[in-house]
């Protein structure tokens, strides 16, 4: 009896432990980008800026764009990626202009990066890290995939990799039509799906990390700089935290070994956590299923819009 009483015991204390390994950080792509439906972009990065405090995020990441600045953007991108930085976030290389691998040489691809390196090498915030556009390694093209890995370890530079993917900009691109079109849109509606999404997305590729690899990996979400951000961030942060994750810094994430994986599959785009359940032999899918529209289309339409559809 006294042996039953202490293994109930010790089962109780390492009860919370699968809870407390959900460790999450968020990241940014396309800063800056240009005017959304409902912001500017100085008003949409000073909103962030403001979402991310009250929620509590000590250090998300954003890959720039340095192409962008006085292009999209507008006068003020390089002020406004600098606001970030002095709000205790830290900024990585997109690319100068957010090409896909699969359209252009490996050498032009890799000259792509060189040039915003150059931009921002020293910045205060800088981090060595690239993350592929679209997150396309390459695909099928294997040769350009591993031409362009040697080059990013030649530059000191390493894969800026994603493990939960919501497709966020999916859901910024139709609430945009939509206000566009003067279509009227359920805010609170739009928040829920939002957050849902994205929660959702992280609870998904937990369960798969942890069946490929045994354990739960730091997870890194990928986000863009949008105007659904700037509105939903701190939903999206508590929603977060009452789900049982820990958000952890973008440092402390890309300190998790999984980084230091390179899977080999037959084509090279999406998640890190996709490529390495494909690479164990896991079934399809592998990926959370509202990354795509035909999944995530219906249910803004029905959701956000009103909208029935057949």
């Amino acid at each position: 009896m006294r042996f039953l009483l202490l293994l109930l015991a010790l089962l109780l204390i390492g009860a919370p432990a699968a809870a407390a390994d959900k460790r999450i950080a968020l990241t940014f792509d396309d800063a800056p980008r240009q005017r959304g439906a409902y912001f500017t972009p100085d008003e949409r990065s000073k909103r962030l800026i403001a979402g991310l405090r009250k929620a509590k995020v000590r250090q998300a990441a954003f890959f720039v764009i340095p192409g962008n600045f006085g292009k999209n953007d507008g006068v003020g991108g390089e002020q406004r990626i600098a606001a970030y930085v002095r709000a205790g976030h830290v900024i990585a290389n997109h690319s100068w202009s957010h090409p896909a691998l699969t359209e252009v040489t490996a050498a032009d691809y890799v000259a792509n990066i060189d040039r915003a390196e150059q931009c921002l090498k020293g910045q205060p915030g800088r981090r060595p890290w690239f993350r592929f556009p679209y997150l396309n390694e390459g695909r099928a093209d294997k040769a350009k995939r591993d031409a362009v890995r040697t080059a990013l370890a030649a530059r000191g530079l390493r894969n800026g990799y994603v493990t939960a993917d919501g497709a966020d900009w999916n859901m910024e691109a139709l609430t945009t039509a939509a206000v566009k079109a003067g279509k009227p849109v359920d805010m609170a509606a739009l928040r829920q799906l939002y957050v849902e999404t994205m929660v959702g997305a992280a609870e998904y590729n937990d369960g798969l990390a942890r069946k490929v690899l045994g354990r739960a990996p730091a997870q890194v979400l990928l986000l863009h700089e949008t105007d659904l951000a700037a509105l939903f961030v701190a939903d999206l942060a508590a929603a977060l935290r009452k789900a049982g994750w820990t958000i952890i810094t973008a440092d402390e994430a890309y300190r998790d070994p999984i980084g230091s994986l390179h899977p080999d599959v037959p084509s090279m785009q999406g998640t890190l956590t996709e490529a390495l359940a494909w690479e164990k032999g896991l079934a399809a899918p592998r990926w959370y299923d509202r990354v795509s529209p035909k999944v995530a289309d219906p249910l803004f339409a029905q959701r956000v819009l009103g909208e029935t559809r057949p």
